[in-house]
């Protein structure tokens, strides 16, 4: 057996066993600096209720779902009607960036957590 064939079946391997979240690096700062940039914590907190749902409560739901950094990036870049933690509808503000790369940090981010 190639050792090439042997270390790509390892990464591979690894990839697996980390879960898709976790196969990714996440650049933590720039997640964060795009949230403040974008006001979401005004709204959200990490570990607390505010005006919306907290991030790990948010990250507990979703991050055994295999769409679930699409379905964050849809609710950031859509504007969607969501219900506030005191039962009032709003839409939901749209993140100031168009960049993928981006996005999907941040929703990792967010799943991280």
């Amino acid at each position: 057996m190639s050792y090439a064939l042997v270390l790509t079946g390892a990464l591979l391997l690894g990839v697996v066993a980390a879960g898709p979240a976790r196969a990714q690096q996440v650049d933590a700062d720039a997640a964060q600096a795009l949230a403040k940039r974008n006001d979401c914590f005004k709204c959200h907190a990490i570990d607390k209720t505010k005006k919306a749902p907290p991030y790990r409560r948010i990250a507990a739901r979703l991050k055994t779902k295999p769409d679930a950094v699409e379905v964050i990036v849809d609710h950031i870049t859509s504007g969607h009607l969501v219900q506030l933690e005191d039962g009032t509808d709003e839409k939901h503000r749209i993140v100031d960036t168009r960049d993928p790369a981006e996005l999907k940090n941040l929703a990792l981010w967010i799943l991280s957590l």
